[in-house]
């Protein structure tokens, strides 16, 4: 393999894989392990039981994980052209490097080093590491119902962003308010404009921790106006991020109807060993106009993306989908079981006495399914798909 070549099968491991990619798989889980145990450890760190017992082997973990992490990030920084192909390989390190996960990336490993380099920031260093709890934002590419929360928070930023500021605006408002009001009965309180924006914020969220309040009849008039103001207005993000789901589910559903309204027919075609295609890749196999292949079952079962390059081999199963064909005659398949006396018994399928409009267009012997032409002689027991049609 090239440097490109290896390069690019790298990227494509770190990133998120495919089920029949084992490599990338097996990192996703390996990446999504570290995650966790690493803060586990974390929090078990905090206990001064914890670390008399076993401090030394969470130490250990910790050292192991952030290794991993390190490792990580720096595969991520050499794989970066493989990720943005169209920027040049160092404006493309420098945009991974500024990018959230990058940043997140970086942080989660670089704080836990530079004590070795500069003894003196340890203290600095030490809380610099709590930016590794963002890492569980990589979870988010592994679980789809994670992926609907981000899209959500995505599509309606600009909202969430314009309720927070009104909000903000009404706890400034409710502190200069406060402090006109009871500055002059409570200035160890409100001793200037900005004391109030603590008050403000306990009301408005209702969180109320008793620590400041009006003592004034006109402040405590204000204090319950604003109460009322704050139930109303925290409550608006909440009704934008229920919206947003309740359009995300919209919009989902939208998209399986019409899927559903494409009118696509699907068939799976079992490969077997004599087969033409047995051996022979997706891209090699000649197909009609209009039908494309939607799935590719290895041994039947295991469903890998159709690429070009897949090798089919016996045992596998290709499902094959194209558009309804519209006609204006209706089409009927029947299935129809020889018995021991159905006068069709070993005769031939050019000697049967059928319908010019009707075709056998398979049987199924046992567990054999024949593609028949005139000279195939029926039997007990053959089961006949018989194609017709009528008007």
């Amino acid at each position: 393999m090239s440097y490109k070549q290896v390069q690019k099968r790298i990227s494509t491991v770190i990133e998120v894989g495919y089920d029949e990619d084992f490599w990338g798989r097996a990192y996703d889980v390996l990446n999504l392990a570290a995650i966790v145990i690493n803060l586990l450890v974390s929090v078990a760190m905090t206990f001064d039981a914890a670390m008399e017992r076993c401090g030394a082997a969470l130490q250990v973990i910790e050292a192991v994980t952030i290794a991993f992490f390190l490792i990580d990030y720096i595969l991520r920084l050499w794989t970066a052209p493989c990720l943005y192909p169209h920027l040049s390989r160092p404006v493309a390190v420098l945009k991974y490097a500024f990018s959230f996960n990058g940043l997140v990336d970086m942080l989660s490993c670089v704080p836990f080093y530079l004590p070795f380099f500069f003894p003196s920031g340890m203290a600095a260093f030490r809380i610099l590491r709590v930016v590794r709890i963002f890492r569980l934002f990589r979870i988010n590419a592994y679980f789809d119902s994670l992926n609907v929360i981000t899209a959500v928070l995505k599509s309606k930023a600009k909202l969430l962003f314009s309720s927070v500021f009104v909000v903000l605006l009404l706890m400034l408002a409710s502190s200069l308010c406060m402090y006109s009001i009871e500055h002059s009965v409570q200035p160890d309180k409100f001793d200037n404009a900005l004391s109030g924006l603590w008050w403000a914020a306990a009301t408005l969220l209702t969180v109320g921790y008793g620590d400041i309040y009006p003592i004034t009849a006109l402040g405590k008039i204000m204090g319950t106006v604003i109460t009322m103001l704050g139930v109303g207005m925290v409550a608006i993000p909440t009704g934008i991020i229920s919206a947003g789901f309740v359009e995300q589910y919209t919009k989902l559903k939208k998209i399986s109807e019409q899927g559903e309204e494409n009118d696509m027919s699907f068939i799976r075609v079992p490969i077997e060993q004599d087969d033409e295609w047995n051996g022979m890749q997706i891209k090699d196999i000649m197909l009609p106009k209009g039908v494309l292949v939607a799935a590719v079952l290895k041994g039947g079962k295991k469903v890998q993306v159709p690429r070009g390059n897949i090798l089919l081999e016996a045992g596998d199963a290709v499902v094959m989908g194209a558009k309804k064909h519209k006609s204006t005659g209706q089409v009927e398949l029947k299935e129809i079981t020889l018995k021991e006396h159905h006068e069709w018994n070993g005769h031939k399928i050019k000697d049967l006495d059928i319908s010019r409009q009707t075709f056998i267009v398979m049987v199924k012997r046992k567990d054999e399914t024949i593609i028949p032409n005139g000279d195939t002689e029926l039997h007990k027991g053959d089961t006949v798909v018989v194609y017709g049609s009528s008007n």
